[in-house]
């Protein structure tokens, strides 16, 4: 069966963020993943992850400046030097939260940006990061983000992803599959799962209902059938739950009970 992880960003946003993990765990959530963990020290969230039971399974590293619209600085020509203090400030909270991944996200393209330059500028910090990661066991995730949700995003397409990964050859950069953000995307979520798993180049899963970003069991992706495929491929990694309840975390989890049987 899948390993599904709570999302504390988006779910039990009823609690306060420090008692999400308590919350999750309640609900029978043995890992949690999180948008960013800074605004905490490292080992206060430490100590809720113990307190509760839980591992953390994903973060993301500093994005730049998230509250004025920044997505990430990682493929901006100037950055570079920002981009790698953040992720080794990234590195120091995976140790202490013994998490095994960090998404990277790549950055908007603005209108007349060079978008060869950006994704040379993009490999070759990922590169870099795969490089300083490797050494502390974690993997670096790149994620193809939709245009619908965040218009500019320089990375949308699942294929685009696994070439770069492919270009840059380290074992531990992979791709995180976002079902909701490939499905508006592209579809065809079924031959994706089928087709891109066994790659071994897919690190992490992602689920929510499209297109309101609610339930995975609401709208248009039939996510007790998906959940099937997924396990069908053998992917032995995390699922998170990267939604938002329509009316409260725990009423909403009638699809997590029926994948648990």
């Amino acid at each position: 069966m899948p390993r599904f992880a709570a999302n504390l960003s988006m779910m039990y946003v009823e609690h306060a963020f420090l008692d999400r993990f308590a919350a999750a765990a309640a609900d029978g959530f043995t890992a949690v993943e999180f948008l960013f963990p800074y605004a905490y020290p490292a080992e206060q969230l430490r100590g809720r992850l113990d307190a509760n039971g839980l591992r953390q399974v994903l973060f993301n590293a500093p994005p730049g400046d998230f509250d004025a619209g920044e997505r990430g600085v990682a493929s901006i020509p100037g950055r570079e030097a920002e981009f790698r203090d953040g992720f080794r400030r990234a590195l120091d909270y995976a140790e202490t939260l013994d998490c095994p991944r960090v998404h990277v996200m790549a950055g908007l393209a603005q209108a007349g940006a060079d978008r060869e330059e950006r994704l040379a500028v993009y490999r070759g910090n990922l590169a870099w990061a795969a490089g300083q990661a490797g050494g502390a066991g974690v993997d670096v995730l790149i994620e193809p983000i939709n245009q619908r949700d965040m218009p500019g995003y320089l990375l949308s397409l699942q294929d685009e992803a696994h070439h770069i990964v492919g270009q840059i050859g380290a074992p531990n950069l992979k791709v995180q599959l976002d079902l909701y953000h490939c499905q508006i995307t592209e579809g065809d979520v079924t031959v994706r799962l089928r087709t891109d798993i066994p790659t071994g180049r897919v690190g992490h899963l992602q689920i929510a209902g499209v297109p309101d970003r609610h339930e995975p069991d609401s709208g248009e992706l039939a996510i007790d059938y998906l959940l099937a495929v997924i396990d069908e491929t053998g992917f032995d990694g995390w699922i998170g739950c990267e939604y938002r309840p329509a009316a409260g975390t725990s009423e909403g989890l009638g699809w997590l009970r029926r994948a648990r049987g």
